[in-house]
């Protein structure tokens, strides 16, 4: 229950247990609600479908704790695809970016072919 204003909202896997309609239900109220009180939400969902992922304006995608990726939905396939990864066409873009970072084995990605060896592996710390 949110009273008064609030500028952040913090929210861990709230689709646990929850359908894949419901979740996109709860997820479009919350994204119409960020966007007419102008409020931030940071929200966790494991594998949210498609419609679901799609809802989301700005993604923070995280690796053993690091970040990967953040930045708006519409520029993440093309950056993982500079990478050499290639979401298949009829594969969920958040399925794909999940395999990607916990590294499936090759056989279940599609990836560019100048891309030899497939090693995600995060940046050595500074």
């Amino acid at each position: 229950m949110m009273v008064g204003s609030t500028r952040a909202l913090f929210m861990d896997e709230i689709s646990s247990g929850l359908d894949t309609s419901t979740t996109f239900q709860i997820v479009k109220c919350l994204q119409q609600i960020a966007h007419l009180t102008e409020t931030t939400i940071f929200m966790s969902l494991l594998q949210p479908s498609p419609e679901t992922f799609n809802l989301f304006d700005d993604i923070i995608l995280l690796s053993q704790g690091q970040i990967v990726y953040q930045g708006p939905i519409e520029h993440i396939a093309n950056f993982f695809q500079s990478l050499g990864f290639i979401c298949p066409e009829r594969k969920g873009i958040a399925d794909f970016l999940q395999e990607v970072i916990n590294k499936v084995p090759i056989n279940f990605l599609m990836f560019d072919p100048k891309v030899v060896d497939y090693t995600f592996e995060l940046p050595l710390e500074l």
